[in-house]
């Protein structure tokens, strides 16, 4: 099969499972290059695994610490004929170069919301590795079925206290237009949003992995968020997205005490803005990340997705005294290069004058738009598009719900 990207808004519809190979390659490539991390993870469970954040923390454990992963995702196999998703041939791809380089990995796909998955995936523990030193929760769904009372939640993205205005892009075609967004109508959009992306389904996991005896002594947990700069508070810190973000952060000191008999930690991540499925539906999001990138690579900062979990891994979570460094608020923060005040200063310039006109040359759109092809196995350097590509690609250790 020939396959090509078909989009659809923010969605691309199809994946490359050649682009997808070379891509993981990339990633394990950068994490060798920086040597091991000494005193990282050796068992390793990624919750949400497949893509972003989440494949990137499973390339750094298992390439920068030697560890043996079990990751956890919710994506669509591939068949004769048919396509699977990106976060498919992803771990495909990964668990390929993890075999050959004689490393543990094993995947589970199913809905990790359910106490099934949750049921499954600490059998698989007990069965190959005992007991897990780490925990990665990077789940990223729009919808969630409550496992106890089974009510289903869906997340909105909206302001809070008042509409929205301001610039935003089309990154297909390079139209700079002005947005507006409508609030939230009842608080029952701010619940639902919290029920799908706050804290409780981390702390169901970390519950029902301590009662079975899976989590080691010194045992960690890292979830992923995500705080920005000012200019994106209406619709993402300060709206219902953020609401949820705080529900998440809140949960560190729950899980603080839940783990302490073990010597285990929890920490909530603030991480860089970078191009995921995820941003990319968020208005406003890709104008100032698109902009953000133009500062930071001019500087010598930027950062992709494996750079920055590489990064988090050796200079926050696995230090050479043990400490982990923290804010104010007892987050660590690997969104520092981004905050700088030099980059955002430059952002804000960069901001006030851009237009439909001088994206191209004020932003780095480009970049952009090659970092959002890339999820899906596309505009990958090496890889011929025009080339019958097959499809049906299997993971090899995949255990199905």
């Amino acid at each position: 099969m020939i396959i090509q990207p078909r989009t659809r808004g923010f969605i691309c519809l199809t994946a490359h499972p050649q682009g997808a190979m070379e891509t993981m390659k990339s990633q394990i490539e950068y994490v060798k290059s920086k040597g091991k991390i000494e005193g990282g993870p050796k068992k390793v469970l990624v919750i949400g695994a497949s893509t972003g954040f989440g494949i990137a923390s499973r390339i750094t454990a298992a390439f920068g610490s030697d560890a043996a992963t079990i990751g956890v995702f919710f994506e669509k196999p591939a068949s004769e004929g048919k396509l699977g998703t990106a976060g498919w041939y992803n771990t495909a791809a990964f668990e390929k170069q993890a075999q050959e380089a004689g490393l543990y990995a094993k995947s589970i796909n199913g809905d990790a919301f359910s106490d099934e998955i949750k049921n499954q995936t600490i059998a698989l523990i007990k069965e190959d590795l005992g007991q897990v030193d780490l925990v990665v929760y990077s789940l990223a769904s729009p919808r969630r079925t409550h496992p106890k009372t089974g009510v289903a939640f869906a997340s909105t993205l909206k302001p809070i206290g008042g509409p929205f205005s301001n610039k935003t892009v089309d990154f297909h075609t390079g139209v700079v237009s002005e947005i507006t967004i409508a609030p939230v109508e009842d608080q029952a959009d701010i619940d639902n949003t919290v029920a799908v992306m706050g804290g409780e389904d981390w702390k169901f996991w970390i519950e029902d992995l301590k009662k079975a005896g899976v989590l080691a002594q010194g045992v960690k947990t890292v979830a992923y968020s995500y705080i920005g700069p000012e200019l994106t508070y209406p619709i993402y810190r300060n709206g219902t997205i953020g609401q949820a973000k705080n529900d998440l952060e809140a949960s560190v000191t729950y899980l603080n005490e839940l783990l302490s008999d073990l010597g285990g930690h929890s920490y909530v991540s603030v991480n860089k803005a970078l191009v995921t499925q995820s941003s990319s539906a968020i208005p406003v999001v890709p104008l100032y990340i698109s902009l953000l990138f133009k500062a930071m690579k001019a500087k010598g900062v930027h950062e992709g997705t494996i750079e920055q979990i590489q990064r988090l891994f050796a200079e926050r979570l696995y230090t050479a005294d043990g400490q982990v460094p923290l804010d104010s608020q007892g987050r660590i923060r690997i969104d520092d290069l981004e905050m700088a005040e030099d980059i955002q200063q430059e952002v804000a310039k960069l901001w006030a004058e851009v237009s439909t006109e001088n994206l191209s040359e004020l932003s780095d759109i480009e970049g952009y738009r090659s970092d959002f092809f890339n999820l899906f196995g596309f505009q990958v350097p090496g890889v011929d598009y025009e080339k019958d590509t097959q499809e049906n690609v299997q993971i090899p250790s995949i255990s199905e719900a």
